[in-house]
């Protein structure tokens, strides 16, 4: 941890917030736990299904769903045994369902093998929604694909980003239906909207705050 408080996970009452770097591009999953209930969600499960359910296990928490914020192959891999291992649903955006049904646009077939995901149930956009007892709305933020969405939790003020915001950076939009254009505004709607200090977890390297994005991120209209 750094002195702004990167890779720091907050400290909520009745909540617990756990994250596992898995697979050969280190993808964080995260573990979203109610902790009165003891009932959690599983956030982009890349790969390394026997990590996340070790990670589960030591928190002696009960997976209720898989949140996926975009259909690429490093955030969605092990969705499919830990739906099957645990009985639980898999949700994304209704717009993201078919790419995370093609193994090409979802980039599997040319890194180490094809990969398919068919959802059980899709979010609409700016859909309010309830799972495990927490609160939370999908954000639509096309740009690193067309259906990217993000999970933003209001009641914790955590936002899990996907491949739209990172720590000073952003998602990159030359893969299939990614846009230039949609990311700078799909990043630029996050930093105006989300409360300065909403707790940023996105899908690759440090965690930052909305704060720290309004003035260091490239894409900030500062």
């Amino acid at each position: 941890m750094n002195i702004f408080g990167f890779n720091k996970t907050p400290a909520i009452e009745g909540f617990s917030l756990k994250r596992v770097v898995v697979g050969p591009i280190g993808t964080n999953a995260y573990l979203l736990i109610n902790t009165k209930s003891g009932e959690a969600l599983i956030a982009d499960p890349g790969d390394e299904a026997g990590r996340i359910i070790a990670a589960l296990n030591r928190e002696n928490a009960k997976p209720a769903a898989i949140l996926l914020t975009h259909g690429h192959f490093d955030h969605i891999c092990a969705a499919d045994e830990l739906r099957a291992h645990y009985g639980i649903p898999v949700y994304c955006l209704d717009k993201e369902a078919a790419l995370m049904e093609d193994p090409r646009a979802n980039g599997s077939a040319l890194w180490d093998g094809p990969v398919t995901l068919t959802p059980d149930k899709t979010f609409f956009p700016e859909q309010k929604a309830e799972l495990a007892g927490l609160t939370f709305q999908v954000l639509h933020t096309p740009g690193h694909t067309a259906g990217s969405c993000c999970y933003y939790f209001p009641e914790q003020n955590i936002l899990l980003s996907g491949d739209t915001l990172f720590h000073g950076s952003y998602g990159r939009t030359d893969l299939e239906t990614g846009s230039d254009a949609d990311i700078v505004r799909s990043v630029r709607r996050l930093l105006r909207e989300l409360p300065e200090d909403t707790t940023v977890c996105p899908g690759h390297m440090d965690l930052t705050f909305i704060a720290f994005e309004r003035r260091f991120n490239p894409l900030s209209e500062g």
